[in-house]
């Protein structure tokens, strides 16, 4: 059976990488060697793998990936601390015009 990846890298800067792969032992060998130089990871190394998930099935590791790559950083370090009471609170609108907070 096929496995594929979902996984969160912190760069140097405290930015994000999120990809998929599958094959994670590679792509986190080729992120960290920079294996390409216009990769978004290349000039943030040292590279720290903070989360990975493990998909049997290839749609559902896109879908996910797609909907993680939307989050903030707050989000993804959440998620990555296992804190998924926060993932609520960093998902809530704050935003004055939101529909929650007119009569």
């Amino acid at each position: 059976m096929k496995l594929y990846y979902v996984y969160i890298l912190k760069c140097s800067d405290n930015y994000t990488y999120t990809g998929i792969t599958n094959d994670i032992v590679r792509r986190l060998k080729e992120h960290k060697e920079g294996f390409n130089k216009e990769c978004f990871t290349y000039k943030r190394r040292p590279l720290k793998l903070i989360f990975h998930q493990e998909f049997n099935d290839v749609e559902q590791a896109i879908y996910f990936e797609k909907k993680i790559k939307n989050w903030s950083a707050k989000k993804k370090f959440a998620l990555a601390n296992g804190e998924f009471d926060m993932l609520q609170i960093l998902s809530e609108c704050r935003n004055a015009t939101h529909s929650k907070f007119k009569p």
